[in-house]
């Protein structure tokens, strides 16, 4: 299962065309996987994130019809106390990590998943826990 974070989707929906036509390597990915029908997941915090602030309804409803074409992942109340377990593991370590982040760290790992994520601070938290992110090529 591959779980795929707001900083990834965010870029896919900012543009549908890109500076001389050059697609983001991880954009390209994300439809790669789509295509191939692996199992992609959304947490629903994930939903949240990509909603708030947005001015537009059209856009809103845009996203939500793109997002209904994935399984959501719901947080359990076990993903919660895991995630309060990471934050503590990391803040003991000198790593300041985000709430949400660590929700989302913790559904990945305890669901088996692997992390699609251009956010960096999942990089850090990976350090102290058990969390997988997937490979992403350089652009």
């Amino acid at each position: 299962m591959i779980v795929v974070d707001t900083s990834v989707w965010s870029l896919a929906f900012r543009r549908r065309t890109w500076p001389k036509g050059v697609m983001p390597s991880v954009v390209q990915l994300l439809e790669k996987l789509t295509r191939d029908k692996k199992r992609v997941v959304v947490p629903g915090i994930v939903i949240q994130e990509l909603l708030s602030g947005i001015k537009e309804p059209a856009q809103a409803e845009k996203i939500m019809g793109i997002m209904e074409g994935y399984p959501i992942l719901l947080a359990s109340q076990d993903h919660h106390i895991e995630a309060a377990n990471i934050s503590n593991v990391c803040r003991k370590a000198g790593v300041s990590a985000a709430t949400v982040d660590c929700l989302i760290a913790a559904q990945c790992i305890m669901e088996n998943g692997i992390l699609l994520t251009l956010d960096e601070d999942f990089s850090l938290i990976a350090k102290h826990c058990t969390l997988r992110l997937y490979p992403i090529p350089i652009d």
